[in-house]
C-alpha cells in the first residue's frame, strides 16, 4: 500500500496497514487470491441474508473503510463504489425467506457465502471469514471474530454486503407498502412490530423469526390476527 496516496493521512495508513495484517500473513505463506468474507442481515425479521466476497489487490488504499455497522449510509454507498473499482473481484449473493426459514439463518448465511465466493474469479485460494467456517468448501480459510473491524478484506466484503441489502429491502418497500422497509430495512424496530402486527406478515418476513413466527402459526400474536393460516 502506498502510504503517498492522495486523502490518507498518515494515521489512516497506519490504520488500514493494521488492518491488512491478516492478508499479508496468507500472503507470505504463499497464497495469491485472498477473499475476504461477511455477511448483513442475519437478524432482521424480514428481507435475505446477504454474503459478500471480494478480492483486493496488495496495494489496496481506501480512507475510512472498516465495518459497515460503524459507517453512515452515505459513506458506505460511496465506498462500495471505490472498492468495487480498486477490486480484482468481488461478488454479492442472498439467501431469501422462504428458503432462509427451512434452513435456518445460520445455514442460509452459509449458503450465500459459498455462492458469492464460487462467483469470484479468479477462484480465491484462501478465506478470511467473520466468524463463520465454511467447512464444505475446499479452500483454506480463517475464521476471525469481529473480522470486519480486524481485517481490510472482511471490510470490505462487509461493506458490499450491507449496501447490496438496503437497496434489496428499499426495492421491497415498493413492491410491499406499508411496513417501512426502506427506514428499518426489516429490523426488529418499534415502528416494524407495529405495522407488522397491525398487517400481518408479508412473503419477505421470515416465518421463523418471532413475532412472525407467532402470527402465522398460532393465529394471533398478542390481539392481532395473522395474515396467513
Amino acid at each position: 500500500m502506498d502510504k503517498d496516496q492522495p486523502g490518507i493521512t498518515p494515521e489512516e495508513f497506519h490504520r488500514i496497514e493494521g488492518m491488512m495484517k491478516f492478508e499479508r500473513l496468507a500472503m507470505s505463506q504463499g497464497y495469491s487470491w485472498i477473499a475476504g468474507l461477511d455477511e448483513a442481515g442475519r437478524g432482521p425479521l424480514a428481507g435475505p441474508v446477504v454474503a459478500g466476497a471480494v478480492i483486493l489487490p496488495d496495494t489496496f488504499a481506501l480512507a475510512d473503510i472498516n465495518d459497515s455497522k460503524q459507517l453512515t449510509p452515505t459513506l458506505r454507498e460511496k465506498l462500495a463504489d471505490k472498492i468495487k473499482k480498486q477490486a480484482i473481484s468481488w461478488a454479492v449473493a442472498a439467501v431469501y425467506p422462504p428458503y432462509l426459514d427451512r434452513i435456518n439463518i445460520y445455514q442460509a448465511t452459509v449458503e450465500a457465502m459459498k455462492m458469492a465466493v464460487n462467483s469470484l474469479k479468479p477462484r480465491p485460494d484462501y478465506l478470511l471469514i467473520d466468524v463463520v467456517k465454511l467447512t464444505d468448501i475446499h479452500i483454506e480459510q480463517q475464521s476471525i471474530i469481529k473480522g470486519d473491524t480486524l481485517s481490510v478484506s472482511i471490510a470490505a466484503a462487509s461493506i458490499l454486503a450491507k449496501v447490496e441489502r438496503d437497496h434489496t429491502m428499499e426495492a421491497f418497500d415498493s413492491l410491499y407498502p406499508g411496513y417501512g422497509f426502506a427506514r428499518h430495512k426489516g429490523y426488529a424496530t418499534k415502528e416494524h412490530v407495529q405495522l407488522l402486527l397491525q398487517k400481518g406478515p408479508c412473503p419477505i418476513h421470515r416465518v421463523s423469526f418471532e413475532p412472525v413466527k407467532s402470527l402465522v402459526k398460532g393465529g394471533t400474536y398478542g390481539e392481532q390476527p395473522a395474515l396467513f393460516e
